[in-house]
């Protein structure tokens, strides 16, 4: 099996998937005439986005852990494709019942990003790009990342 074209296809799709929320969101901002009046899920979406891309920086530029199993020499530590699928399902999760009503096409949305991620982190240790713990490593970085997401999302405006 190809298992880096396989991993590279749900990266895509996972990238894809946030774009419908971000053209969503432009569209909000468009109509209502206001940043202010775009669905705050939609308006800190970016905000994981920047963290995992901190994240990707250190750790690829100033921190390298260790380096791929394929002998190539590149940091492998997260890995870059389970931590973006990760933080894209995990945030996409957390929003889907404000988007999609239905709790029957909510499962089998959440089964799809739960098989994708699945497949993901197995799929990149199976392609011998990345170690087991380079893996566990990009989903414990998605889980606190989508935590914080969460925690900016449900706060509740407060009065002035």
């Amino acid at each position: 099996m190809q298992w880096d074209l396989i991993t590279n296809i749900i990266l895509i799709t996972s990238i894809v998937t946030l774009a419908v929320f971000a053209v969503l969101g432009l569209y909000q901002w468009i109509s209502r005439k206001s940043i202010k009046k775009v669905d705050r899920e939609l308006r800190w979406m970016p905000l994981p986005l920047l963290i995992m891309t901190v994240v990707y920086f250190v750790f690829d530029k100033l921190i390298v852990l260790n380096t791929r199993p394929d002998g190539s020499g590149e940091p492998s530590f997260p890995s870059t494709h389970v931590m973006v699928v990760s933080t894209i399902f995990f945030a996409i999760t957390l929003i889907l019942p404000k988007y999609v009503k239905s709790k029957a096409v909510r499962v089998v949305l959440e089964l799809i990003m739960f098989i994708g991620i699945s497949l993901t982190c197995a799929g990149r240790v199976l392609a011998n790009k990345h170690w087991p713990a380079d893996v566990i490593g990009a989903l414990a970085f998605a889980f606190v990342i989508s935590e914080i997401y969460y925690q900016i999302i449900k706060r509740k405006k407060s009065k002035k």
